[in-house]
């Protein structure tokens, strides 16, 4: 199966890594020269729409005047996250749990990729995908980030914790502050749903859950933010200063 992702930068990335480009669509006043030469370089299909049209056949996605048809997206199982881990590397995977925004599943994988995570975890069902929107957010990191999508979070962390790892919940109820938590062994880390956080039966496979402080009116903060504050709190300690 083929798709179509989206974007400059997406469309920019995809060239640069030479991915397998079936055509790639661009509109009538497309005027990037750079991409127009490494188009013409690789001999690719072009093929030129209005941009009414490239609005119908991309459902009004902001697609700056440019598209490419690619292989949809690989995903991956669990055992093959962890084959991939370099050895010598203390391993970091992030688990979704119920996450449905594509917009903060992208974020998710850019930071994931900045700070060198060895891969996110998604639930089969009831969960967000990857999809062009996921791709144009992340800016390239869906293709350099492995997503393992398996069909139970609860057995999926069982099984990681067989092999050595510890879960560690991102919750705001009987939670430590996320400055003390322990990041320098195997680690999962657990994001809930925008809207109801991690389920009750993933938190009872946490070994503890950690918080951020709030200290102002707001008392939450987007999915991909707090991901990401606690993303580089562990890359912080396992990485300090000298």
């Amino acid at each position: 199966m083929t798709q179509y992702v989206y974007g400059k930068n997406v469309v920019r990335q995809i060239l640069s890594a030479d991915k397998k480009v079936y055509e790639v669509i661009i509109s009538d006043t497309f005027k990037d020269k750079e991409i127009q030469r490494i188009l013409k370089e690789r001999s690719i299909s072009v093929r030129s729409l209005t941009k009414k049209k490239m609005d119908a056949l991309l459902r009004n996605g902001t697609h700056q005047g440019i598209a490419a048809e690619i292989d949809d997206y690989r995903t991956y199982d669990i055992d093959d996250l962890t084959a991939a881990v370099p050895k010598g590397k203390t391993p970091l995977f992030i688990m979704l749990d119920g996450l449905e925004d594509p917009h903060n599943l992208g974020a998710i994988l850019r930071t994931a990729d900045c700070v060198g995570a060895d891969g996110i975890i998604l639930g089969k069902h009831r969960s967000v995908t990857l999809t062009p929107t996921v791709a144009k957010v992340s800016t390239g990191a869906i293709d350099t980030v492995k997503v393992a999508v398996v069909s139970n979070l609860s057995q999926t962390l069982e099984k990681l914790k067989k092999q050595g790892f510890w879960v560690v919940g991102a919750d705001a109820k009987n939670a430590q502050d996320y400055r003390q938590g322990q990041y320098d062994v195997p680690l999962v880390l657990v994001i809930g749903s925008e809207g109801f956080g991690i389920s009750p039966l993933i938190r009872k496979h946490c070994d503890y859950a950690i918080a951020l402080p709030m200290v102002g009116s707001v008392t939450s903060l987007n999915a991909s933010v707090a991901c990401a504050v606690l993303l580089y709190e562990i890359y912080s300690q396992r990485h300090p200063l000298k």
